[in-house]
């Protein structure tokens, strides 16, 4: 690790687990729906990824191609995923795209923990919001 600075490492410690229990929030406002976290997963992957194939996905998830393979052929029996040569750069390839089914679920899932999300921030004090507010560019850097 390069020479870090203690308020560097502090913030990061501090951040991380509020971060992943946030997160663990969020998934959990969606059981209702019947479809798991890694379904979730790959469906919005697919959507940022269109024609992207299973091989892909994989490596992307760091997943054997088997156990991806059987994955989706669960969203597809689930009306979720279709195959189509058209949609990968290379026609000897099946590319993978979301059914209307999947982006109806991808835009319920979203709206729910958006809704979810906002009723938690608009509870808190104004000064809180407005540090959100204010780290919402920087949360996004770290994310890219």
């Amino acid at each position: 690790m390069d020479h870090l600075s203690s308020q560097a490492i502090e913030l990061a410690a501090q951040l991380r687990p509020a971060l992943l229990r946030l997160n663990r929030q969020l998934r959990r406002e969606t059981p209702e729906l019947g479809v798991s976290q890694l379904s979730m997963m790959l469906l919005s992957t697919i959507k940022k990824e269109p024609g992207i194939g299973v091989n892909d996905l994989a490596a992307r998830e760091n997943m054997r191609a088997s156990t991806m393979s059987n994955h989706v052929k669960q969203l597809e029996a689930a009306g979720f995923v279709r195959r189509d040569q058209i949609l990968h750069a290379d026609k000897r390839r099946v590319g993978l795209s979301l059914t209307p089914q999947a982006e109806r679920l991808l835009e319920e899932v979203r709206k729910l923990r958006t809704d979810w999300l906002a009723r938690r921030i608009a509870a808190l004090p104004e000064a809180a919001r407005a540090a959100l507010a204010n780290a919402v560019e920087a949360l996004q850097q770290l994310g890219n």
